[in-house]
């Protein structure tokens, strides 16, 4: 989709706008949103940061999906400059040679080159990485005021890179549900944490299972079950839930629901394993399981550029005897969501396949 196309969309006698589910857990699912629900998450975010008329906001993610929606509407509703380069994996690159300056307070669009200095912009994980391996694109990062990050996981290795950076950048919480993210953390400076601050208006509690579940009526209608398995911030000094006001609870993610492996009878959340393994392997990588006749599941791993034996070395080494990989495969691309989620339900797939090959043809 084209900013025009959906400029045109916003713009139309509907109440509603079309949105797809960005396909982590399965096929993206099309979805109907209602114009002031974004308006109210757009406010939201822009309170939180405290943007103000007049300044940039960079649009540099796909309008197919709700973040780069939500970046244009964010613009429209306080009145921000947009600065709109084509979606890739070096958007700053992209920046002085196509940025093409909307204003969308005036709704006037030219083609004269932007300023370098952008108060927001939202981007996922690889434009960032891609990013910091170039000298003048990691300088333009540097000068962004609030720089969001979403859409994946931000292992330890990019995290470190952005600790000691000047300005505020985010890791963001939130999904197609809540339109866009919902709740931040910092990534750098003295308010950095690995807990996540919901917005004024989102009410969290628990489900039975230890899933998050969301109430946000700005933006959401009823409470909202997630398959995230979340644990809330505790007073060390009275062991009670910490509460930052009535109705606010900071939190951290362990892992998805349904990213739990029951092998053995012991429950191993996928991710767990994936953030032990992130500093200690180089190529790309991602947990998955399948069925065994005894255990239930087993755990699997996927990995590319094929150091199979160096990967079974690391594993044996740095994760507890019932996290190790029953099977670790060598595949030429890890399965991945458009928006590069590990795409899950299609490793499973995978997994069941190859295993399924190799036992033929033993």
């Amino acid at each position: 989709m084209t900013l025009e196309e959906f400029l045109e969309e916003w713009n139309n006698s509907s109440d509603t706008v079309l949105v797809h589910t960005s396909g982590s857990t399965g096929k993206p699912k099309p979805m109907h949103v209602e114009k002031r629900r974004m308006e109210a998450s757009a406010r939201m975010t822009c309170d939180f940061l405290g943007l103000h008329k007049g300044d940039t906001a960079l649009l540099c993610l796909p309008l197919d999906f709700i973040a780069g929606k939500m970046m244009v509407v964010r613009a429209l509703t306080r009145g921000l400059h947009l600065i709109e380069v084509e979606p890739s994996g070096h958007p700053l690159r992209e920046i002085t040679q196509k940025g093409r300056f909307l204003l969308c307070n005036s709704s006037q669009s030219t083609q004269r080159e932007p300023s370098l200095l952008c108060n927001f912009a939202a981007m996922v994980p690889l434009q960032v990485w891609n990013s910091l391996q170039v000298p003048e694109e990691r300088e333009q990062l540097m000068q962004v005021k609030h720089l969001i990050i979403g859409g994946g996981a931000i292992d330890e290795t990019l995290a470190r890179e952005l600790k000691d950076f000047p300005n505020a950048v985010w890791s963001s919480y939130g999904m197609t549900e809540t339109l866009s993210h919902i709740a931040l953390r910092r990534l750098n400076g003295p308010e950095r944490s690995e807990w996540y601050m919901p917005f004024d208006s989102v009410s969290l509690s628990l489900s039975e299972d230890g899933c998050l579940v969301i109430d946000a009526p700005a933006v959401h209608d009823g409470l909202l079950i997630t398959n995230d398995i979340v644990e809330f911030e505790v007073n060390d000094e009275c062991g009670s839930l910490h509460k930052n006001s009535q109705n606010v609870r900071r939190f951290r993610i362990l892992g998805r629901k349904d990213n739990v492996i029951c092998s053995g009878g012991i429950k191993i959340q996928i991710e767990e394993v994936e953030r032990k393994l992130q500093p200690h392997l180089a190529a790309p990588f991602l947990v998955t399981c399948a069925k065994d006749e005894r255990l239930g599941e087993q755990v699997v791993l996927l990995t590319e550029q094929g150091e199979v034996d160096r990967v079974k070395s690391v594993c044996r080494r740095i994760l507890p005897k019932y996290w190790q990989p029953r099977h670790i495969l060598s595949v030429n691309r890890l399965p991945m969501t458009s928006t590069g989620k590990p795409a899950r339900s299609e490793a499973r797939k995978l997994v069941e396949q190859l295993i399924a090959e190799h036992k033929r043809n033993k």
